[in-house]
């Protein structure tokens, strides 16, 4: 008999161990497991974080709409061009698009938890002017169909305020020193039949509703464009 050959037979016959076969599927299925958890993180925290990026898109968005409105005040003769109410904002901005112009009644409300904002077609004469803003006034009080088409919910929100500056000092527009409110007929009235000079700033302050990637009170200053160049 070789040696060298039994050698060989007996070196040919050592393998793994049923323990051992069992040990090494329980380490990787245990890794499997720590690898998935991880990626599942990873994918969750990604996840969250589009979100809340998203969400702050939509309050830069809302933001910039609200001086994009501001910037586009329009003073008409005789009449007022803002009408703040104590819960609603309703303006008259102009609209410039290519092959069409004119002007626009925008209203700003806050209704079922969501800062939502209407504005109606472009109106070209008074009489059409009058119709928007009385329309601009049903949405915001008892708005049907025909006005929830043109209103976009714009933020939640939980309340908002609104102030102007004038004679260097920040007022309550309803108060009799804010001059705001005294101009113009209540909300739910036709058009304004009084003019009311532009503030030369106006104060937005919302508390933004929790859960979002912002929270909590927010203030936006806007100046009039004519104050700023005049200042600077």
């Amino acid at each position: 008999m070789d040696i060298h050959s039994g050698k060989r037979s007996r070196t040919a016959m050592v393998g793994f161990t049923l323990v051992e076969v069992l040990v090494a599927i329980s380490v990787m299925a245990l890794l499997a497991t720590m690898s998935w958890r991880g990626l599942d993180s990873m994918a969750r925290s990604q996840e969250t974080g589009q979100t809340r990026s998203d969400e702050l898109l939509v309050m830069q968005a809302a933001f910039a709409q609200w001086r994009t409105d501001l910037e586009s005040l329009e003073e008409l003769p005789a009449t007022a061009p803002l009408d703040w109410n104590g819960r609603s904002l309703r303006l008259v901005r102009r609209f410039d698009q290519p092959g069409r112009s004119g002007l626009q009644v925008v209203a700003w409300t806050l209704r079922d938890g969501q800062w939502r904002r209407w504005q109606s077609a472009p109106v070209k004469t008074r009489a059409e002017w009058e119709s928007a803003w009385s329309e601009a006034s049903i949405w915001i009080a008892n708005p049907g169909e025909a006005q929830k088409r043109r209103e976009v919910a714009v933020l939640p929100i939980d309340e908002w305020q609104v102030f102007y500056f004038r004679g260097d000092t920040w007022t309550n527009p309803l108060s009799s020193d804010g001059a705001g409110g005294a101009a113009t007929p209540p909300t739910g009235a036709g058009t304004p039949t009084a003019a009311a000079s532009l503030p030369d700033g106006i104060r937005l302050v919302l508390k933004l509703s929790p859960g979002q990637a912002a929270s909590g009170p927010v203030t936006l200053d806007w100046v009039r464009p004519a104050l700023n160049r005049t200042r600077s």
